[in-house]
């Protein structure tokens, strides 16, 4: 026993000492960009980061300037602030910075997909095809059945248009949206009840996942968490599992022409199942999110709220339900809506924080447009973060805290797209979805399905807040850097169906 305890004590201290050494030996090279190792050995900076990533890249900013290399956990990532700088790292005409490696990494942990040679390609062409031109129509009608099944019930009679509903806002988007976007991709059974009995639950599964997810990524779980974890993931493979698919009809053509790929390329069942939680997460886990800003900021903004309602009235003329089951809605309608489109872009523009990252293949020289030329050494990784150094820069986005609604709107109604940053035009003025190669495929489909949800509830519904002083509720800090953004509490809220007559 005191044997086992010397070697446990030796291996502690070898271990304690490896770790000392990977942070203490990295010293700054010539032409590098600055370096903040952070205090503590091997972790540096991670739980400052993991804590509020937005104030924590700010202080790192204000400190070092618009490039600096920090250690987070062990590897080394190299923060480019200046946007005027972005475009060399997303281009990358040198494929120096690879974001495919680091993507298929998280991806294997996450969802426990291993990735197969093409299948990167194959979802952005699977996503050209359907769910763009007359693919994404398609769909977007599948959608809107999908949202009227959801929002009225399979008879109809589920929303009573002479009483007030009352739910946590938050919610009632996320789980609207996740059930039709479910139900849209992954089909349905002859019985509609019981399929939304099924989504329901499995969106209550999603959410328990969700909460868990940014410290999963960063593998800070507790061990009863490491197994709810475990038990979440065998339960999403068992319900998406393409055993499961022969069951249903109406599966989506976009993940039915993917799990042929798949199939072709001799990947098992089993992993097409985890493919299928995969995409489910990809294409549910920011749009209920997204709508849940987009409501909450026309609920708190009238003239904003009452621009998108007279848009949707000249655009829809009056719309109505039909026999109670369904909503009469020109689906064209959704390429006709600028006031909608500035109100969407400016939601992602506060709501929306992804953070975009390449790997180093090795040593490169990166120029920013001041011409001031940086080494980034092999391995690390080029982070980009632009809610910070895009979206909340005042020179490209005055009074960049305050919601907007016309802010991507010309005085003629038109769209606008010319926005400057020390004089100079900029072209990536705001970057929800990502940008070049990482670039989000079902960016499409995501902005329709959030239009079609706000235009339905604006011209279907009466909405309210509770309370109608109660603020617009600060960032979960914790959701920083994984796309949209999350409420740090929620916003009570009721609606109440409108008459048909």
């Amino acid at each position: 026993m005191v044997l086992w305890g010397l070697v446990l004590g030796a291996l502690l201290v070898v271990t304690m000492g490896c770790l000392c050494l990977l942070g203490l030996l990295r010293q700054r090279r010539p032409q590098e960009p600055p370096l903040d190792k952070g205090s503590i050995p091997w972790l540096g900076h991670a739980v400052a980061f993991r804590k509020n990533m937005f104030e924590f890249l700010k202080h790192m900013r204000a400190k070092h300037g618009d490039v600096f290399t920090v250690q987070l956990g062990g590897q080394y990532f190299t923060f480019v602030m200046d946007p005027l700088s972005f475009g060399p790292i997303l281009k990358d005409a040198q494929r120096k910075l690879d974001f495919v490696e680091y993507a298929e990494k998280l991806v294997l942990k996450v969802f426990g997909y291993q990735s197969v040679q093409g299948d990167y390609r194959m979802i952005h062409s699977a996503s050209t095809k359907y769910l763009m031109g007359d693919g994404l129509q398609d769909l977007n009608k599948t959608m809107l059945d999908s949202l009227a099944l959801v929002l009225l019930g399979p008879t109809g009679q589920s929303l009573d248009s002479s009483r007030w509903h009352e739910d946590g806002l938050f919610h009632f988007c996320y789980n609207v949206l996740f059930k039709a976007g479910y139900l849209s991709l992954f089909g349905y059974t002859k019985d509609q009840g019981q399929d939304l009995r099924q989504a329901e639950e499995l969106f209550a599964q999603f959410r328990k996942f969700d909460r868990l997810f940014p410290r999963f990524v960063y593998s800070l779980l507790g061990p009863r968490e490491w197994l709810e974890v475990g038990r979440l993931q065998s339960l999403f493979h068992k319900t998406l599992s393409v055993r499961h698919n022969l069951e249903k009809n109406g599966i989506s053509n976009w993940i039915s022409y993917m799990l042929h790929y798949l199939r072709e390329q001799g990947v098992d069942p089993a992993m097409q199942d985890k493919f299928n939680f995969m995409m489910l997460w990809a294409s549910q886990g920011n749009t209920g999110p997204a709508s849940f800003w987009a409501l909450l900021f026309l609920l708190k903004h009238p003239e904003a709220m009452r621009a998108v309602r007279e848009e949707a009235t000249q655009v829809l003329a009056e719309a109505r339900l039909k026999a109670r089951q369904s909503f009469d809605f020109d689906i064209s309608a959704l390429h006709r809506t600028p006031v909608l489109d500035s109100v969407m872009e400016e939601t992602l523009r506060l709501g929306a924080a992804p953070t975009l990252l390449r790997v180093v293949h090795s040593d490169h020289v990166l120029k920013m447009a001041n011409g001031q030329e940086y080494l980034l050494r092999s391995r690390d990784i080029v982070a980009l973060f632009p809610y910070l150094s895009v979206h909340m820069d005042p020179d490209i986005h005055p009074e960049p805290t305050a919601f907007k609604y016309d802010r991507f709107l010309n005085p003629n109604g038109s769209r606008k797209v010319d926005f400057y940053k020390a004089g100079k035009k900029i072209h990536h003025y705001t970057m929800p979805w990502g940008s070049g190669v990482s670039i989000c495929p079902g960016r499409f489909l995501a902005i329709s399905e959030m239009k079609l949800f706000v235009l339905l509830m604006v011209t279907h519904f009466d909405l309210e807040l509770v309370d109608p002083a109660t603020p617009v509720p600060p960032v979960d800090p914790h959701r920083w850097g994984f796309g949209t953004t999350q409420p740090s509490h929620e916003v009570r809220f009721r609606y109440r169906l409108r008459p048909t007559n």
